[in-house]
C-alpha cells in the first residue's frame, strides 16, 4: 500500500532552488543553455544554488553514486532549499534507489521536479515515502531562449500555487534539437488531444516515461497501480514495437486492474509512432477496453511540456473530441 500523501510547500519568489545532477552531468551544457535557464529562474523570482558534486563527469558523462547521493540527501537535508531541479535527464538515476535515505526525504518534504530518467525517483519516492514529486522541466529545459511561455506557465501553476488547473493542448510544438541553433526552430502545429478509448477516470498520477517506469517492476520501489491514472510517455528510441511491449509489461503487473485510465504524452518524429499505429496497439489490448485512454498530450521529450505531480490526483473526462479535460486537482 501507498503511504499517506505528502504534499511539498509550494515555491514563492526569493525561494532558494538547488540544482542537482542525479543522471547525467551538468558539463554536458554549453554556457548558453546554462546563461539562459539562469535568466529564466531569476524571472520567476527564484534563487539557485548548485550542487557540490554536479560538474563531476565520468565514461557516462555522470559522476559516482556516492557523489550522486550526497547531492540529493544534502538537497533535502538543508533548510533554506525549497525545491530541487534536476539537471538533465539520462540512463542511471536508478543506481541510487537501494542507497537513498527514505526517512531523511520523508522528515524533510519539498518539491523535486524533473523528467525522463528521473522517472524512477519520482515514483520510488512517492512509494517509498508518500511524498508527492514532480514531472516537469529540467533546468536544462529553461535553457531554450525562444517558446518557453507554455512550460513556464504549467511549472508556476503546478509548482508556485495551490489552485487546481486544467490541462490544454499548446498551439504549437517542437521536436528539433534547440541547443544547437537557439535561434533556428521548428514549431509544428498542434493537432489537440487524441481519444483512443471513451470514458471518465479519476486517479492518483503515476508514471511519465514508460521504459524507465518499467525498471522498478518487481522491486519495492514501484508504487501500488491502485487507484490510478497513469501519464505514460516514450523517447526517441521509442518505436511502435518497443512501446507495444513496454505497455503490455506494465499491464501485467499486479494491481494493474486498478488502474482507472490512461494519458499518454506527444512522441518524438523519430519513435515514427501514428495515430493509428498508437490506436491498433492500445485497442488489441483486452485489459484497456474499459479504461479512458487519451495521447498527445504535451509531456515527455518534445516540447513544451506541463508539470503534474506524480502521487497527485487527476480528473479524466474524454467523453467526446470536442470536450476532453484534464484537471489536476492535488498536487
Amino acid at each position: 500500500m501507498n503511504k499517506i500523501k505528502i504534499i511539498p510547500n509550494k515555491l514563492n519568489k526569493g525561494d532558494f532552488v538547488r540544482i542537482i545532477a542525479p543522471s547525467r552531468s551538468f558539463t554536458i551544457l554549453s554556457d548558453e543553455t546554462k546563461d539562459y535557464a539562469n535568466k529564466r529562474f531569476i524571472e520567476m523570482g527564484l534563487k539557485l544554488t548548485f550542487g557540490k558534486h554536479i560538474k563531476e563527469s565520468d565514461n557516462f558523462n555522470s559522476s559516482s553514486i556516492q557523489s550522486r547521493l550526497w547531492d540529493l540527501h544534502d538537497a533535502f537535508s538543508d533548510k533554506k532549499i525549497k525545491a530541487i531541479i534536476t539537471v538533465i535527464g539520462g540512463f542511471n538515476s536508478n543506481q541510487l534507489l537501494s542507497g537513498i535515505d527514505w526517512k531523511l526525504i520523508k522528515d524533510n518534504p519539498k518539491i523535486l521536479c524533473g523528467f525522463s530518467d528521473i522517472t524512477a525517483l519520482n515514483n520510488s519516492i512517492y512509494a517509498k515515502t508518500g511524498l508527492i514529486t514532480y514531472s516537469g522541466p529540467h533546468y536544462s529545459t529553461f535553457g531554450q531562449k525562444l517558446y518557453l511561455d507554455y512550460t513556464i506557465d504549467y511549472f508556476q501553476k503546478c509548482l508556485m500555487s495551490n489552485n487546481p488547473f486544467d490541462i490544454s493542448p499548446s498551439e504549437k510544438w517542437s521536436d528539433d534539437e534547440w541547443y544547437i541553433d537557439q535561434n533556428k526552430r521548428n514549431l509544428m502545429s498542434n493537432d489537440g488531444f487524441l481519444i483512443i478509448n471513451k470514458g471518465k477516470a479519476e486517479g492518483t498520477i503515476l508514471g511519465a516515461n514508460l521504459c524507465t517506469l518499467n525498471l522498478l517492476q518487481g522491486t519495492d520501489f514501484m508504487p501500488s497501480l491502485d487507484n490510478s491514472v497513469l501519464f505514460l510517455e516514450g523517447d526517441c528510441k521509442s518505436s511502435p514495437y518497443t512501446f507495444d511491449s513496454e505497455l503490455q509489461s506494465l499491464i501485467h503487473q499486479p494491481g494493474f486492474d486498478d488502474v482507472k485510465g490512461i494519458i499518454i504524452g506527444r512522441f518524438q518524429k523519430e519513435s515514427k509512432m501514428s495515430s493509428n499505429l498508437l490506436k491498433q496497439i492500445v485497442q488489441t489490448k483486452k485489459e484497456l477496453n474499459n479504461i479512458p485512454v487519451i495521447a498527445n498530450v504535451d509531456f515527455g521529450h518534445t516540447d513544451p511540456k506541463i508539470t503534474f505531480p506524480i502521487g497527485g490526483t487527476c480528473i479524466l473526462n474524454a467523453i467526446s473530441s470536442n470536450s476532453i479535460s484534464i484537471k489536476i486537482t492535488k498536487h
